[in-house]
């Protein structure tokens, strides 16, 4: 099978610890991305899982949020954006 090349752009230091590891592996990078890349074949997908993780802030608001959906009737709401607007500026 005919070989080809990949160029990338990475950070220095993320190449440098990721060259020590997959040598400590007895590897070189260009096999670790081979095998990286035959996995996602393989799997038809990126082998492993990739998900955000929320803050704590964006944990609280979605509690909130999901709170607001189970009860909305103990939560205030407007019918416009201008009866917002002079609820919220009315103490000011």
């Amino acid at each position: 099978m005919a070989s080809t090349n990949i160029n990338i752009r990475i950070d220095s230091e993320l190449k440098k610890e990721a060259e020590a590891l997959f040598n400590d592996l007895g590897m070189t990078m260009s096999t670790a991305i081979t095998i990286f890349l035959k996995s996602s074949v393989s799997n038809d997908g990126i082998p492993f899982e990739i998900r955000r993780t929320p803050n704590d802030t964006t944990r609280a608001a979605l509690a909130e949020y999901y709170e607001m959906l189970r009860d909305p009737d103990a939560y205030k709401s407007y019918d416009s954006f201008d009866e917002l607007l002079e609820d919220v500026t009315k103490d000011a």
